[in-house]
């Protein structure tokens, strides 16, 4: 594995190194000890898959606070995402900034979100699949969740078309920065 730092302080693009060969290919997707080396998280409670009809919806922004933060290991498996992390960690050098990636199951790259960042993405195409592990139980006291498109934080997304969303993501409040 690849593992690539990005803008914001313990989120990494994680690129798989392929072995192939006339059959396909191999990789290791996972790794307790590489992850453990690296410092990076390498306990996962629950692994989910979040179908996707139509480009343009949107998923998130989610987190949960503390104590039950979680740090997010996303892939997508069908189609393609633009992924966004936006740090909502008090007093990181980089609070209320975001990055992008787009992950897609061709370049089969992984995002790896740290705890107290708001995490969504963007659906690029339509019938898109992503699965993701997070390292605590969803708690639903302690979800929350920011707008798609609060100009506190300014979002590029990527689809140019019709943005959909859940009520419940239509619903998030601006963040206070």
């Amino acid at each position: 594995m690849e593992v690539r730092a990005l803008s914001l302080p313990g989120a990494y693009l994680i690129r798989l190194e392929t072995i192939a060969d006339t059959r396909g290919f191999f990789a290791r997707a996972f790794c307790e000890a590489e992850f453990t080396a690296r410092g990076l998280c390498a306990r996962f409670v629950q692994t989910n898959l979040a179908h996707t009809e139509r480009a343009g919806t949107i998923r998130g922004l989610h987190y949960q606070t503390p104590p039950h933060g979680e740090v997010k290991l996303l892939r997508c498996i069908r189609g393609a995402v633009w992924d966004v992390c936006v740090d909502l960690r008090e007093g990181s050098p980089t609070y209320g900034q975001w990055l992008g990636a787009e992950l897609t199951a061709q370049n089969r790259d992984m995002l790896y979100v740290p705890a107290g960042c708001a995490h969504g993405y963007q659906t690029l195409r339509d019938d898109t699949e992503v699965l993701y592990s997070v390292s605590s139980p969803y708690a639903p006291q302690f979800e929350a969740g920011i707008r798609w498109d609060d100009p506190a934080f300014g979002i590029e997304w990527k689809y140019g078309g019709e943005v959909i969303l859940s009520d419940k993501d239509a619903s998030w409040k601006g963040y206070r920065l």
